[in-house]
């Protein structure tokens, strides 16, 4: 019973995922391209350079000759609703290494932010990045370092899982392709 429902689970999972599934695989490049993408994307998404996220990871993918595209994707995770839990999450991680100011009085500071974010048209970048650089030393090096961290971790899954899933579904559209190929 236990197996069915972890299953079934599994697969509504998938269902909602499918759209964005749909279009990794069709990115043209190759899986590592892909999942490397993914993978600095999330990377830079956990980091506190809100407003130039896209940009750096642009170049990020770039110059690691990642697939552009799926680097850009994962950065939408952090957005005004998820800036203020994330960045707590962070910084909460990062005092563990670095002393800062105490995180209940910081986790307002986040909220601040992810509302100003909402205020803020997409394309005010520079007011964006600045409201994060405002913060102060002693936020933003427990901040930087927890991100770096969660984002390191984070990162290298998602380019392991899907480097993995790319690199089966890649096999099997290929043997597919070959085996209609015999047929004709």
């Amino acid at each position: 019973m236990q197996e069915s429902f972890q299953k079934k689970r599994r697969r509504n999972l998938l269902i909602r995922l499918r759209p964005i599934l749909r279009w990794v695989v069709k990115l043209r490049s190759s899986p590592r391209a892909i999942a490397g993408g993914l993978g600095v994307g999330l990377f830079i998404a956990f980091t506190p350079t809100v407003g130039v996220q896209l940009i750096l990871a642009i170049i990020a993918a770039t110059l690691c000759n990642f697939n552009r595209p799926a680097a850009m994707v994962p950065v939408w995770i952090t957005n005004p609703v998820t800036v203020a839990p994330i960045y707590t999450f962070n910084y909460w991680l990062g005092l563990k290494f670095i002393d800062g100011p105490p995180l209940s009085e910081v986790s307002g500071l986040f909220i601040d932010i992810g509302r100003t974010m909402a205020r803020m048209e997409f394309w005010n970048i520079k007011d964006q990045f600045l409201a994060v650089l405002q913060m102060g030393k002693d936020i933003l090096l427990p901040l930087l370092l927890g991100s770096i961290v969660i984002g390191t971790i984070t990162g290298l899954f998602l380019y392991l899982f899907s480097m993995k899933l790319l690199s089966i579904f890649f096999s099997r559209r290929s043997r597919r392709r070959l085996l209609n190929n015999r047929e004709k």
